[in-house]
């Protein structure tokens, strides 16, 4: 029986890996569940699937943790040991008794917890962009080391995995990722300064956390896809082509040398990369509906708009940069996707923002997790300036406004 560390446990992601773990409790049981502040639902997983150890946020957390588990009635002796912060979390993803760790928090909150647990030859569940996207030399190099391999959950990933599955590396010509093209594929570029927040968190086939459907909305969570490939599966960019797909069923496919071209094609629910990744090698029965063939199916493909979606543009340049250029991508992403949910720039004005930071940050190699984190911090230091230069400027109005 594999034992289990989910790092953010009460997020989408984590949800749907317990929701695989209740479908297979003779295959998994569940060391630790490591959230950050959702307390009362944190408790009732506790109650549910009895964790060794329950990790929150902060010390405060932990108190309303405390309190949570008192009204689940479940008895104060068959508590886990309750612990909060990074420390916490680095410890519960590294714990001898853990077989497999799924990487679902997101930020680079994860990236401390998620490194060490592949330092130390565990099988690592994969399904935290920034931790490839910010410090993927540092990762990729861990898991060499440590004879593991890291396990894509992200759907596009995941049917790369796959799809690698019926040829030798050697023999890739292509990486061929698919994007749904977001909620504003056929919208006019210069109607795009114009689009607010409420416009931008309307995504037509997935049901995500704020920030990454933001990143749909101006394909930035493609850019960093192609990021996390280059590091997954060895390749440079030039390697990695993204297709637009509103359909959103198939989710990759591989080309190889002599042209042929093998897709995965399965139904758009997350837990059955999350399950595949679970059982790895092995394929086993999922609870995931089978898609129905005799269906009529019309599934359309197309390139990417690159000067419409500037982007995608500039997240492959940070990869062939190199160095510290995709973390710095990741850091000023976040914080100008924040700035734009508060209404302090446009929906273009992200991609300005990106840019400036990427332009005024040095690029350098950093050699630990401490240094990916600092140049994370400045890079995120120099967005915030550049945001509040301009936020005068935009008249965006802020999720939640009336």
């Amino acid at each position: 029986m594999k034992k289990l560390t989910v790092l953010g446990s009460t997020g989408s992601i984590g949800c749907s890996t317990l929701d695989v773990v209740r479908s297979r409790r003779d295959d998994f049981s569940v060391f630790a569940l490591v959230a950050g502040r959702n307390a009362e639902l944190l408790a009732r997983q506790v109650a549910e699937f009895r964790p060794q150890v329950a990790v929150v946020a902060t010390e405060a957390d932990r108190e309303r943790l405390i309190e949570e588990l008192a009204e689940t009635g479940m008895a104060k002796s068959a508590w886990p040991q309750l612990e909060f912060g990074p420390r916490a979390r680095v410890a519960a993803a590294a714990a001898p008794e853990v077989d497999f760790v799924m990487s679902a928090i997101v930020g680079v909150a994860g990236l401390e917890a998620t490194y060490e647990a592949v330092r130390l030859g565990k099988t690592v569940g994969l399904a935290n962009k920034e931790v490839l996207v910010a410090g993927g030399k540092l990762v990729t190099e861990a898991a060499r080391e440590a004879g593991t391999e890291l396990i894509p959950v992200d759907s596009e990933h995941n049917g790369v995995h796959q799809c690698l599955r019926g040829g030798r590396r050697s023999e890739v010509a292509r990486i061929i990722l698919t994007a749904s093209g977001g909620p504003f594929r056929k919208t006019p570029k210069e109607l795009l300064d114009k689009v607010t927040p409420e416009q931008a968190l309307q995504h037509p086939t997935w049901k995500m956390g704020k920030r990454i459907t933001i990143d749909s909305a101006t394909m930035m969570n493609k850019g960093f896809e192609v990021i996390e490939a280059c590091w997954l599966f060895g390749v440079p960019p030039s390697v990695v082509e993204i297709v637009v797909h509103p359909q959103s069923s198939l989710h990759a496919m591989v080309e190889y040398t002599d042209g042929s071209v093998i897709a995965q094609i399965s139904a758009t629910d997350m837990r059955m990369p999350i399950q595949y990744a679970l059982t790895y090698p092995d394929r086993e029965a999922s609870v995931v509906p089978r898609l129905d063939w005799r269906e009529a199916r019309v599934w359309e493909f197309e390139p990417p708009d690159m000067d419409k979606f500037r982007l995608l543009a500039l997240a492959y340049q940070a990869q062939e940069t190199g160095g510290s250029a995709t973390c710095t991508l990741n850091a000023a992403d976040e914080v100008a996707v924040e700035a734009f949910l508060r209404g302090n720039v446009g929906f273009t004005g992200i991609a300005g923002v990106v840019e400036e930071t990427l332009a005024r940050v040095p690029v350098r190699q950093a050699r630990s997790v401490e240094e990916v984190l600092q140049i994370d911090e400045e890079s995120r230091a120099v967005a915030r300036e550049i945001v509040n230069r301009c936020k005068t400027a935009t008249t965006v109005r802020p999720v939640g406004a009336v």
